[in-house]
């Protein structure tokens, strides 16, 4: 893992990866840190320069404003565009308003929509299969959680409350959906409801037939909430989180083929379960082979990234700074990478 400092000082964040970037959405933080106060800001990660960008305010398109700054809402990429829904503002206001986030103009704009509108709500899901966007769970205004799923149709920007078929997955939030092929997973999260439980089962839900399946595994990972998930060649990869009796900084692989668990063993410096260095609420993106996550609860400013299939080159370097060796004689480029790789981020 490659571990840098000095990046927006964001919790309960909400990011998509595009190409070689990362672009990360509001979070929570600290007023006097704004310097804007009414907009959502947008942050952007270089992951070749492994630098951090904050982009300007935007503009009023249309005559209306950008979103508002929020926090434990969802950022969903369909194409080049990124749609952000849901999460509470600072107003603690929830919001069901939909805005929209062009990659090529860095710029909002508030789509015309229609049809069944998901409730307000925070601590969702939010995941693209094709152009619809799936929305599950979450935390909504009757202080309850859900176990409902809303699509938007981007394509015609046309909502609908689907009506499931089978046994669906508990309500819960702060849980993680992710798709792979048709399918999205569901895993762990927290439920209100019943009784303040936390959870560690896997449902799927096929997005063609609308049907909940069951995937009985053993091995489970330990029951948890807010946690990160992301999917990689066709498995599934949860990372850190918490419950109630401590935080999480281990790494587990889902192979839906055999419904079973792995636990992964990561080298290099990762994200630890102690008080200073919390995995919990991380944002977390793949870009290509590598995996980032950053923020967090406690330490919000740092970032991490996951290389799942290092070079013999990408070993060396961290080699080069475990051990502490002599850089002096290695190419240019070479004291670069090594450099942009220890320094702490400005933006």
């Amino acid at each position: 893992m490659v571990h840098l400092k000095g990046g927006p000082v964001r919790r309960c964040a909400a990011a998509v990866a595009v190409e070689h970037k990362v672009y990360s959405f509001g979070g929570k933080c600290s007023l006097d840190i704004y310097d804007n106060m009414d907009q959502m800001d947008v942050h952007v990660f270089n992951t070749v320069s492994l630098s951090w960008t904050k982009l300007p305010p935007a503009a009023t398109v249309g005559g209306e404003a950008p979103p508002m700054r929020r926090w434990d809402h969802t950022a969903t990429l369909i194409g080049r565009t990124v749609y952000v829904w849901g999460g509470i503002n600072w107003g603690d206001e929830l919001s069901d308003v939909l805005y929209a986030f062009t990659i090529d103009t860095r710029g909002w704009f508030k789509p015309g929509i229609s049809g069944t509108l998901p409730d307000r709500r925070f601590g969702h899901s939010a995941c693209a299969s094709g152009n619809g966007m799936y929305v599950f769970g979450g935390f909504n205004m009757e202080a309850r959680c859900t176990n409902d799923i809303y699509k938007l149709d981007a394509a015609v920007m046309v909502w609908s409350l689907i009506n499931t078929r089978g046994t669906p997955a508990l309500d819960l939030y702060h849980h993680t959906a992710n798709i792979i092929g048709k399918n999205m997973f569901v895993f762990g999260g927290f439920s209100i409801n019943l009784n303040r439980i936390h959870y560690n089962n896997i449902r799927v839900f096929d997005t063609e037939t609308d049907l909940w399946l069951s995937t009985p595994s053993t091995q489970l990972p330990e029951r948890r909430w807010g946690h990160s998930a992301f999917a990689h060649n066709g498995e599934l990869y949860i990372f850190g989180g918490d419950n109630s009796d401590g935080t999480f900084d281990d790494l587990w692989k889902f192979t839906p083929e055999t419904s079973s668990w792995k636990a992964i063993k990561a080298k290099g410096e990762g994200p630890c379960s102690f008080m200073s260095r919390m995995c919990y609420r991380m944002c977390c993106c793949t870009v290509q082979d590598r995996v980032v996550l950053f923020g967090g609860e406690i330490t919000p400013d740092e970032l991490y990234i996951l290389d799942l299939s290092p070079s013999l080159k990408t070993l060396c370097k961290l080699s080069v700074i475990q051990y502490g060796l002599e850089q002096s004689g290695l190419p240019r480029d070479s004291r670069w990478e090594l450099e942009t790789m220890t320094t702490a981020n400005s933006n």
